[in-house]
């Protein structure tokens, strides 16, 4: 069943503009969530914010927003404050400018949605705006409020629709570090011969979660109140590399390993 849209707006190419829906991309809702539990009483226990001083719970209408000064001074910033310099761009998504799309590294996008035409009467301008996307071979760039707080956001052309990403601000990426070391060709070309014996197309099977099934096995086990004890997953030993004489030597065993 696919998820119900949690945002509508517009989609605005200058003086195109057509109504646009986003849902999620990503999910959580077969990701197993615990409680924190009281082991004496089986009852679930509960958080609360309390005074860091005087240890009382604070109600939700007492408690602000707070930027902290040091010597545990704070300014305080009210709501509508905070509101005011929000943009006011949560309902539509103003394209301001296209890059090239390979441009954009994966490093700087945050938030994958997929965005789709809002109605039968905007799929035409929607598709438009995709299509010159793919010809040209560009990424719109764009910003909007989502989850409370504005972001810089980019579209990709997917299939028939888009890819809304939120993006990761400047100061958010740290700039990358040159590489310590220059590689000698062969020891590069075992390295190639090693990834070519362990290549294998894409499948989401290659990234499923075995914490997952194991914690499932052991609710399960406890659930039917089994007595035997779970199996613990017996535990890959780290690499040390106090028996590997070198690596043109370890690359070596590695593709006779593959070959066996």
């Amino acid at each position: 069943m696919a998820p119900r849209p949690f945002w509508r707006g517009y989609l605005k190419l200058s003086l195109v503009t057509c109504p646009v829906q986003m849902e999620p991309a990503r999910t959580a809702e077969d990701k197993l969530s615990f409680h924190t539990v009281n082991r004496k009483t089986g009852n679930r226990v509960e958080s609360r914010y309390v005074d860091s001083e005087t240890g009382k719970p604070v109600p939700d209408e007492a408690q602000v927003k707070g930027y902290e000064l040091g010597d545990d001074r704070y300014v305080m910033l009210e709501d509508e404050e905070l509101e005011a310099v929000a943009l006011e761009s949560t309902r539509t998504i103003d394209i301001e400018r296209f890059v090239p799309a390979g441009d954009i590294g994966w490093i700087w996008l945050d938030r994958p949605h997929f965005l789709k035409p809002g109605d039968k009467v905007g799929e035409e301008a929607f598709a438009v705006i995709r299509e010159a996307m793919v010809a040209t071979g560009t990424a719109a760039l764009s910003r909007l409020v989502l989850y409370r707080r504005e972001h810089a956001v980019a579209l990709l052309p997917r299939d028939k629709g888009m890819i809304f990403w939120t993006l990761r601000y400047a100061d958010e990426v740290r700039p990358a570090e040159p590489a310590p070391a220059k590689a000698d060709p062969k020891t590069t070309r075992l390295v190639a011969k090693l990834i070519e014996a362990r290549k294998a197309d894409w499948s989401p099977d290659l990234v499923s979660d075995p914490v997952q099934e194991n914690l499932e096995k052991i609710i399960a086990a406890k659930t039917s109140k089994a007595k035997k004890p779970a199996r613990k997953a017996k535990a890959t030993p780290e690499p040390t590399g106090d028996n590997v004489v070198s690596i043109m030597d370890a690359l070596k065993r590695s593709l006779a390993a593959g070959k066996r």
